[in-house]
């Protein structure tokens, strides 16, 4: 399949299981109501004791004031302060754990959206996939959390040395410093941006392969960097989606700052043009993975036995018999 034939129907997916946009807006509704109950009330709490006025908090002059004796402030209220540092790390917690089980639900239902082309969404096979993808899709997205921090260490380890060397040759020949810190800063970012977008590219499709074929998270990974490496082609899919989606939510946000210009009516109507900018990227976020899904799922599936054959009862009655075997009926 084309790049073209493979968006178009991952527009098609997403339309037909269009309610998941319905579920990513409630997931953020929920997670705000989380944020104030956890976070913002405990906060309000300690603004309100700590005597700071939050009608004048753009200025900043009352947080300067603040924190000015720090140490009073952790004598008299230290037991609010880590109420308030508690109550942050629990919601993260939870943001966390309910932000992996909806995507897990999420691509649950796309991938069997892509295997069954009469589904149609409903909460109960949401739930289901999101039960059956939660705790693979928790290891996963740990180890691939665990690779980009040493990516990034590994990155910042040769930052360092490009400026250790600049450095030295500076104090040589400031021309020739001036060149090789132009050279290898472009160095740096161009391979800091091949690695980001090639770890990016096997996280969604090792999330493809966790969903669709049910193995683990260590097998996923090593299973969708092989399949990049055989189907090169799938890692420039996934660079120009993210550009497009990169494009997309730029426009966006430049067609909503004249909004902010224009002094009351302004606030009034950017509000819910952020909530249907929101939406329309979550849109094509979808439409982007379930893109993903159909290129993964119309060069790696197929070539494998389906399930239904696998699972007929049946199925060794049609396996063809050896010699042997038939040479010991002739004679009986």
């Amino acid at each position: 399949m084309g790049y073209l034939e493979v968006i178009k129907e991952g527009f098609k997916v997403v339309h037909r299981i269009w309610q998941l946009l319905l579920v990513q807006l409630g997931m953020v509704v929920l997670s705000g109501i989380g944020f104030f109950v956890l976070v913002g009330i405990p906060l309000a709490i300690a603004f309100i004791l700590f005597s700071i006025d939050l009608t004048g908090i753009a200025e900043i002059a009352d947080i300067f004031r603040l924190l000015k004796e720090p140490s009073d402030i952790l004598s008299r209220y230290f037991g609010l302060v880590l109420i308030v540092i508690g109550g942050f790390l629990i919601y993260i917690l939870l943001a966390a754990t309910f932000s992996i089980y909806v995507f897990g639900g999420t691509v649950g239902v796309i991938g069997k959206a892509l295997r069954d082309k009469t589904l149609k969404f409903s909460m109960h096979t949401f739930f289901s996939e999101a039960r059956r993808l939660f705790l693979p899709m928790l290891g996963f997205t740990s180890l691939v959390g665990i690779i980009l921090i040493a990516t990034a260490f590994v990155l910042g380890v040769l930052g360092g040395g490009i400026i250790a060397l600049v450095s030295f040759v500076k104090s040589q020949d400031s021309t020739l410093a001036l060149f090789l810190g132009l050279f290898f800063s472009l160095a740096l970012v161009i391979i800091a941006l091949i690695f980001l977008l090639g770890i990016l590219a096997i996280t969604m499709y090792g999330t493809a392969t966790l969903s669709m074929k049910g193995i683990g998270p260590v097998k996923s990974l090593k299973e969708a960097s092989h399949y990049i490496v055989r189907h090169p082609n799938a890692f420039w899919l996934y660079s120009i989606l993210l550009g497009g989606y990169v494009l997309a939510s730029f426009l966006l946000i430049l067609l909503g700052y004249p909004f902010k210009l224009i002094p009351m009516i302004g606030t009034i109507i950017y509000l819910p043009y952020q909530l249907i900018s929101y939406a329309f990227q979550t849109y094509i976020g979808l439409a982007i993975i379930a893109t993903m899904f159909t290129y993964y799922y119309s060069t790696e599936i197929p070539e494998e036995i389906p399930e239904e054959i696998q699972d007929e009862p049946f199925a060794e009655l049609s396996t063809p018999q050896s010699p042997v075997q038939e040479e010991d009926t002739t004679q009986e």
